[in-house]
């Protein structure tokens, strides 16, 4: 049985090729769809790093008010920006198949992070990305990035920095995989928790609404990001901490889950730790997660 939806997205280019994508995907199902597109708090805050404002919380607020309100059925979101802890009244309701979760360098001029002159700036918003960046090249110059993809790509192009590190995702998204000079290994940039992964966040208590978005779940993609977000709540943090953290799920039923923490002020080191343990769901893979959180508390991650 169809049911009619409203998508609330954000009015980015990314934004909403991914509400785009949801759509077509529900359509095919023999849903009727329609998009509302909004302008959220983090959109217009672009003077100010998101650790400084609220964290990426703030791409969210008003699509969840949109849910409340029930102007929109469901909330499609790129699940790095989706709070740890969702407010009361919301879930989680699907996880869609992963894009590539790596990091990206894309410059005009240099292929890759050792080509650059010194004092040539990089430039991203991520703290967890200013951190891996310090730890493999302490003498980076890095400056603040703010901004929609295509507005970060137009500060590269205009010369305000040397090179700019992107998620891999939303350029193979929007077809501009030809502007990634290079992708970073998942060992020399460790991914954000839930990165190139889409999330769709409904209100609470509409098992219906659950049931029609049940097709479009990945099982293995959310039981690794299960696992990686358990990371980052587990030690109190939001999506805008400097911690990394990837899991991958192998053949055999085993989940093995990397993590990574560093200070954004203090010496460029980073803590590590991992876990591998076989999961059959995902309240197993949280406990992986709380597992790893807690070995890198013990190391001196805060």
């Amino acid at each position: 049985m169809s049911v009619p939806l409203v998508i609330a997205t954000r009015e980015s280019r990314l934004a909403l090729w991914q509400a785009e994508h949801v759509k077509a995907r529900l359509e095919a199902l023999g849903h009727t769809v329609t998009l509302l597109g909004m302008t959220t708090r983090g959109d217009q805050i672009l003077d100010r790093t998101l650790s400084k404002v609220g964290g990426k919380g703030l791409f969210v607020k008003e699509l969840e008010t949109a849910l409340e309100e029930g102007r929109a059925d469901l909330a499609v979101h790129s699940l790095k920006d989706v709070p740890m802890t969702l407010p009361e009244g919301f879930a989680l309701a699907c996880v869609m198949a992963r894009e590539d979760p790596r990091d990206a360098w894309v410059s005009p001029r240099y292929a890759t992070l050792a080509e650059l002159p010194e004092g040539a700036v990089v430039g991203t918003a991520s703290l967890r990305r200013t951190v891996l960046l310090r730890a493999l090249w302490p003498d980076l110059r890095i400056e603040p990035l703010r901004g929609n993809l295509d507005t970060r790509l137009r500060k590269l192009d205009e010369g305000h920095y040397a090179g700019i590190v992107l998620a891999a995702a939303g350029l193979k998204r929007l077809g501009l995989g030809e502007r990634i000079r290079h992708i970073f290994s998942t060992g020399e940039m460790l991914p954000a928790a839930g990165q190139g992964a889409l999330g769709i966040e409904i209100r609470a208590g509409r098992p219906g609404l659950a049931a029609a978005l049940a097709p479009l779940a990945d099982d293995a993609t959310w039981l690794t990001v299960a696992a990686e977000r358990a990371v980052s709540r587990a030690l109190g943090g939001s999506c805008s901490m400097p911690l990394a953290a990837h899991a991958t799920l192998h053949d055999d039923g085993a989940l093995h889950l990397r993590a990574a923490w560093g200070d954004p002020e203090g010496a460029p080191v980073l803590l590590h730790a991992q876990a591998r343990a076989a999961v059959a769901d995902r309240a197993a893979a949280e406990r992986l997660g709380e597992q790893v959180a807690a070995e890198l508390r013990a190391a001196g991650a805060h």
